[in-house]
């Protein structure tokens, strides 16, 4: 029975080919088992700070004892770092700055996606890929409400409108899966960069190659070749064998 696992990880963030300046940021913390990325909005001087600011309160983050006390944590800062963003866009004036997030936290044989806004989460297990992840965005809704087919979203006018982010509204609005991690379990996170470009098929492909720096490496170069019309940043975890009972998990919203 596994009760820990150790981790392999690939990242990097990249600042695309048309846009001037990088307003995403990543966290790399194998050594508590977490890992995110921030999409930050509102142009440079905005959305980089509120990437930077969600990222340095989650590097504050210290090892916990349990996967509860870890994800209990994990929302006290983000519930922060969100009043600190209105805070500041209060102080300039009502101006944008506000960032979309995805995190995986992995503690024991456990794993939670935490999320808000467009950037993914996504688990390939024995080779199949499913996205852990829902878009908080004004196309994922009409798609659910059948109002809109999966092939239109890519040319949808207002397809990067998003519904949820840090620093929007006064209430951090978080969403959850959570389930058990298996030993040869590969997840991968990214901002709407990636996505915007690259398939799930393609992506699926891509992160079935042995080593985590080649997953990473051929998306970024895909999206760049395809013209990276946005900022981009990939992290790529593996899980491998180092021993617990994997836990029954499912998904909520937190902060609605």
């Amino acid at each position: 029975m596994i009760d820990a696992l150790a981790f392999h990880t690939a990242s990097v963030t990249n600042v695309g080919l048309a846009r001037a300046h990088n307003e995403d940021d990543v966290l790399v913390r194998p050594d508590i088992g977490l890992w995110a990325v921030a999409d930050g909005m509102g142009g440079y001087g905005g959305g980089d700070v509120a990437s930077g600011a969600v990222v340095a309160a989650l590097r504050t983050l210290a090892p916990s004892v349990t996967a509860a006390q870890l994800l209990a944590e994990f929302e006290q800062k983000i519930v922060r770092v969100n009043a600190d963003l209105r805070a500041m866009a209060h102080a300039r004036a009502g101006a944008i700055l506000g960032a979309t997030l995805v995190a995986l936290m992995v503690h024991g044989a456990h794993f939670a996606c935490v999320w808000c806004g467009d950037s993914r989460g996504y688990l390939l297990r024995s080779g199949k890929l499913s996205q852990v992840s829902r878009d908080h965005s004004e196309v994922q809704e009409l798609i659910d409400r059948g109002l809109l087919r999966k092939e239109e979203a890519k040319t949808w006018p207002r397809r990067n409108v998003v519904t949820r982010a840090l620093g929007a509204t006064d209430e951090a609005e978080l969403e959850i899966v959570d389930g058990p991690a298996y030993a040869g379990d590969r997840f991968l996170l990214c901002s709407d960069g990636l996505t915007a470009h690259v398939a799930d098929d393609e992506i699926a492909a891509m992160l079935a190659a042995v080593h985590p720096h080649t997953a990473v490496g051929d998306l970024l170069q895909l999206t760049l070749e395809r013209g990276a019309s946005d900022n981009v940043s990939i992290i790529v975890v593996d899980c491998r064998e180092a021993d617990a009972t994997p836990a029954a998990g499912g998904r909520r919203d937190l902060g609605d």
